[in-house]
């Protein structure tokens, strides 16, 4: 049960001492940052992951690994109480007074919300929460998520009465996996808080550390809403784009070339078609459509887009068999090679990758597919997808087809010419090599 009778905060940011629990793409560069000011705990459930991270080294190549370092020995200096150390025991948590929650929230085999994690975070929280502390979220969630679903656990686990002895905020987070520009303290953040007192701690804290500033909205509710809408706005336009390239196939025009001319006036976004997958823009739109549908509204758009966009990895690999077919290989049997697994480029995160669709489909047909991405791990897509891939490629071996999913640096200046056997396909699904060497792109 949580612990009652102590004001851990005092009110003032400067007291926070911050624990971050889940330590991925999101948590990680967010305890580094933290930890340059404040006393940090960075948990996760995974112990590999929390015994890999102690020791200065980040899979995910998200970290700034002179950061992390750096933020290691200042707590183990203890000199400025300051710093950054790691667990995967949960009762270490409870010295702290401010949990930031990074876990993920994806869905389920039927595209709902699946909260699991959240809930169980939640509960883990629910058993160290003493009076006077602050709670924030960053998950991804519908409207509504924090205050209706993660707030009536902490209250249950810890025994405490929300707003009157622990505080809940919500600020979405706006990583962008493998973007080495738009970093964390680069993008502005938006904060909300249970209270108007909590709002203004919880936009103070951010504040201290994001450089570009930090929006406050009226409510959770609100800055739930954003996040929804940032992504789902994305999505949409991708869905447009997307479907103009099914069209466009059909009436024998490269979608690109539209795009370019249609860009040539000042007010045309120039939205790109591909596969759309990644932890965010491919699941959050189903968040929204979740909430609306549960208040007796089935939304139109959002999910029209999403019907398209979860379709084109099919579309891909239809049109594959039918240049294969054109060009006289037999389908069953031949072999086809699918180049790059990552949701995107120059990045390892294979969360909810839309190239095991084409992969899937390819094999319906009778192909021999091999999957090949020098920056993806073989044991966590085997685990996540059951595929085997490969970070090497076999430069003697001949396809009688090549597909380049991800626009990985290492494809860019790639000899497509050394692997195609017999005048076989070559389909770009980033438009990112010479049309000379494809022989269709979307």
């Amino acid at each position: 049960m949580g612990k009652s009778g102590q004001n851990s905060t005092n009110g003032k940011v400067e007291n926070a001492k911050i624990a971050i629990i889940g330590l991925g793409y999101v948590g990680l560069p967010l305890a580094i940052e933290f930890a340059k000011k404040y006393d940090v705990l960075g948990f996760d459930i995974n112990k590999d992951r929390v015994d890999e991270l102690s020791e200065g080294k980040d899979r995910t190549r998200e970290a700034n690994l002179k950061d992390l370092n750096y933020v290691i020995k200042l707590k183990a200096d203890k000199k400025n109480g300051i710093g950054l150390h790691f667990s995967s025991n949960w009762e270490d948590m409870e010295s702290y007074n401010t949990y930031i929650v990074t876990v993920p929230t994806p869905i389920d085999e039927f595209k709902a919300p699946d909260l699991r994690p959240l809930i169980k975070a939640s509960e883990m929280l629910g058993s160290v929460l003493k009076s006077g502390d602050i709670v924030i979220y960053e998950s991804t969630v519908y409207p509504g998520c924090t205050e209706e679903d993660c707030v009536p656990v902490l209250e249950r686990v810890s025994g405490l009465k929300f707003n009157k002895d622990f505080f809940a905020g919500y600020s979405p987070e706006r990583i962008n996996p493998g973007d080495k520009i738009n970093t964390l303290t680069k993008i502005k953040k938006v904060t909300s808080g249970s209270t108007p007192e909590i709002a203004n701690r919880v936009d103070d804290l951010y504040r201290s550390i994001i450089t570009a500033g930090t929006h406050k909205a009226p409510s959770i509710k609100v800055a739930e809403a954003s996040k929804a809408i940032e992504n789902a706005q994305r999505d949409v336009n991708i869905s447009f784009v997307n479907e103009l390239a099914l069209i466009f196939d059909r009436i024998g025009i490269d979608t690109n070339d539209v795009i370019e001319a249609a860009g040539t006036k000042w007010n045309f976004l120039k939205y790109q078609p591909g596969l759309v997958g990644g932890h965010c823009i491919g699941v959050d739109p189903y968040y929204l459509a979740h909430k609306a549908q549960a208040l007796g509204y089935h939304p139109q758009v959002i999910l029209s887009g999403r019907r398209v966009n979860d379709n084109m990895g099919a579309f891909v690999a239809d049109k594959v068999v039918k240049l294969m077919i054109q060009k006289d290989h037999k389908i069953k049997g031949s072999r086809a090679l699918i180049m790059g697994m990552t949701f995107k480029e120059n990045c390892p995160d294979v969360r909810n990758t839309r190239v095991v669709d084409i992969y899937h489909e390819l094999v319906s047909f009778g192909l021999d597919v091999d999957i090949y991405d020098p920056w993806a791990a073989p044991v966590e897509v085997k685990d996540e997808y059951g595929l085997d891939i490969s970070n090497t490629l076999d430069e003697s071996a001949e396809y009688n087809a090549v597909i380049v999913a991800v626009a990985h640096n290492e494809f860019l200046a790639f000899d497509y010419k050394k692997i195609k056997r017999n005048n076989g396909v070559v389909f770009d699904t980033k438009a990112c090599l010479d049309r000379d060497l494809v022989d269709a792109r979307l």
